[in-house]
């Protein structure tokens, strides 16, 4: 009796990941973009931590209520009015913390700005931005 219970308080190695980390965040980062082209508010707002700080432009907006209040205007039309796809992922070795960058585009596909965002793994295993910015592109000479 007493091995048994000895052995249910051993902590059981931690299962292995299915992929690298900067996989899991380029995967992330794509369905979190697939939420403007869906028009899912709702599922966007899932990918924001609670104490996400979006910089918006040098005005940040702190917290998950501000960023979302903001950004619900983005999914007020039909039409998304842009898109974004990750071109660039890195992580951390421990897995905690992620960085994905790359083109915001306009409805007509020309590349418009650049995002950069910071990805968290929550303490329940689900990566959730905590840091984003992003930057227009200057007009080719």
């Amino acid at each position: 009796m007493l091995l048994a219970s000895l052995g249910a308080c051993t902590a059981l190695p931690a299962a292995p990941r299915a992929m690298p980390p900067a996989d899991e965040v380029r995967v992330r980062e794509q369905a979190f973009a697939r939420t403007m082209a869906d028009r899912d508010f709702e599922a966007f707002a899932t990918f924001v931590a609670d104490d996400a700080v979006f910089l918006n432009g040098g005005h940040p907006l702190r917290g998950k209520a501000a960023v979302l209040a903001h950004w619900q205007r983005f999914f007020d039309t039909a039409d998304a009015p842009f898109s974004w796809t990750p071109d660039l992922v890195e992580a951390l070795p421990d897995g905690l913390l992620a960085h994905s960058e790359g083109p915001v585009s306009a409805p007509d596909g020309r590349v418009i700005a650049r995002f950069y965002s910071t990805w968290r793994r929550g303490t329940d295993g689900v990566w959730r931005v905590v840091f984003d910015n992003g930057h227009d592109v200057c007009p080719p000479p």
